[in-house]
């Protein structure tokens, strides 16, 4: 009876090695998506490369897909050799076997693996949030981190290793965006403009509930709280237009909260801040002194006066006749 019952060495080396099989194609497949993401998707990969910050998260986004692409196709590849090579035959009713020799090999694997790659990923992740120097994204009233180093109790903001920064504050409110520029007088104005080349300080803060401050070709997202600076920094790359949303729910209007910015050349850039300066210096004298927060008692009463000069908001709760409805 057991002689009847022995598999023939002769069968057992007929079995083909489907472990090798299965490594085979999913290195084979794992190449080509790689090569695929990295060099045809991975420059199309958003946000884009417009400016410092877009150009960082879209090497981040690359790296990830990399990586993840031949786990993907590792799962993929297993599950579909299984259901080819695997699949039940008719009338066999039989269970398979109840020990696999060496699952303890694959499993110490698998535990291994895994645990690299999610160990991997901690690490570069953590690297990229700190050496890129959080550009583009909100670092908050005080950002932890100076150059890469733990700020010391006494830093007030994180900022990069220069001096050569154009100020641009952000100032959220139902429902637009205006911005100052403190180097150029102060003026405040719905329009977003900024150089090519030139690296950008975003003071964002909000003048009545909680807005999020969303540049996306820019790779630019900060909260807009009241009474809060929030930090960001970026350098842009390219010159040409870019969205601006706000991306926290705010309102009744907050779906219509966003408009459109632009980089032009260095040049072009100062013959507009220049020439709005000049041309918003009236407005700009009725304006609250520039400082990175304001109250809304500052603004109250100016909001319907700024709107007919050009430089709508919502202060003091008047929403402007762009809003068929008020809340």
């Amino acid at each position: 009876m057991a002689a009847a019952q022995a598999v023939p060495a002769s069968a057992a080396r007929r079995e083909p090695r489907h472990g090798l099989r299965i490594a085979v194609i999913w290195v084979v497949l794992s190449v080509a998506a790689d090569l695929v993401i990295w060099f045809a998707w991975g420059p199309h990969m958003p946000p884009g490369d417009m400016s410092s910050s877009a150009a960082d998260q879209q090497f981040d986004f690359n790296v990830l897909a990399v990586i993840g692409a031949p786990v993907l196709i590792g799962v993929w590849t297993y599950f579909g050799y299984a259901l080819t090579v695997w699949r039940q035959k008719e009338g066999d009713d039989e269970d398979g076997p109840g020990y696999l020799p060496g699952a303890v090999r694959i499993q110490a694997t698998w535990i291994a693996v895994t645990s690299a790659i999610v160990l991997g990923l901690a690490g570069f992740g953590t690297y990229e949030l700190i050496a890129p120097a959080g550009a583009g994204s909100g670092q908050g009233p005080q950002p932890a981190f100076n150059n890469g180093v733990l700020a010391a109790a006494s830093d007030t903001s994180w900022s990069p290793n220069t001096n050569n920064i154009l100020q641009v504050q952000v100032i959220a409110q139902q429902w637009l965006f205006t911005y100052r520029y403190p180097q150029f007088g102060g003026f405040e104005t719905t329009d977003l403009v900024l150089p090519v080349g030139q690296q950008v300080r975003f003071n964002v803060t909000s003048l009545d509930v909680v807005h999020s401050f969303w540049a996306y070709q820019l790779g630019v997202k900060a909260d807009a709280n009241p009474f809060v600076n929030d930090v960001a920094y970026t350098t842009p790359k390219q010159a040409g237009g870019f969205t601006v949303r706000c991306d926290e729910l705010c309102g009744l209007w907050h779906g219509a909260m966003y408009d459109y910015g632009k980089v032009e050349s260095v040049p072009d850039f100062l013959n507009w801040a220049h020439s709005t300066e000049t041309q918003l210096t009236a407005v700009t004298k009725t304006l609250p002194p520039y400082a990175l927060i304001y109250t809304p008692s500052e603004i109250s009463g100016l909001a319907k006066f700024y709107y007919q000069a050009g430089v709508p908001g919502a202060g003091a709760q008047y929403y402007g006749p762009q809003y068929p409805a008020e809340p």
